[in-house]
């Protein structure tokens, strides 16, 4: 396990993102959610790894960009904070009623014991052409 990489989880629209940008700007190492970057490369690029159209194809390239992030984050000492983690995939799969994939697993990456949820937050909440998820979903998830 490593004990000094630490997950931020919750719904869409949590504020996970916005905390963890601030603790970037106060000078803690952290991963971005690989989710929106895939978006947006998606929609881009024309393909269909989206959550609203090939969901599976999306865990799965949110799971190789993860695991190539906890990788590259082992180089690093001090405590990393994770937007979102693969146990957050493993979720996003059982939400969805999608099969969990053998090669997709609890063990594929450790990080501490102690994982940070944000909760729905009514005020903060909002929708926008990556984030399309109703406030229903977002608590859901």
């Amino acid at each position: 396990m490593s004990d000094h990489f630490f997950v931020v989880t919750g719904g869409p629209g949590a504020g996970k993102t916005s905390l963890i940008t601030e603790l970037a700007r106060r000078g803690f190492h952290t991963i971005p959610e690989a989710g929106r970057a895939i978006i947006r490369e998606e929609m881009q690029s024309g393909g269909d790894a989206l959550p609203w159209a090939d969901r599976m194809a999306y865990a799965e390239r949110m799971l190789e960009r993860d695991l190539r992030a906890y990788e590259d984050a082992q180089a690093l000492s001090a405590p990393v904070i994770f937007d979102r983690g693969i146990p957050d995939i493993m979720c996003y799969l059982t939400l969805c009623a999608l099969p969990l994939p053998p090669h997709v697993t609890a063990k594929a990456a450790r990080y501490n014991r102690r994982a940070f949820l944000a909760s729905c937050w009514d005020e903060i909440f909002t929708q926008d052409s990556e984030r399309k998820q109703t406030r229903a979903e977002s608590e859901a998830t």
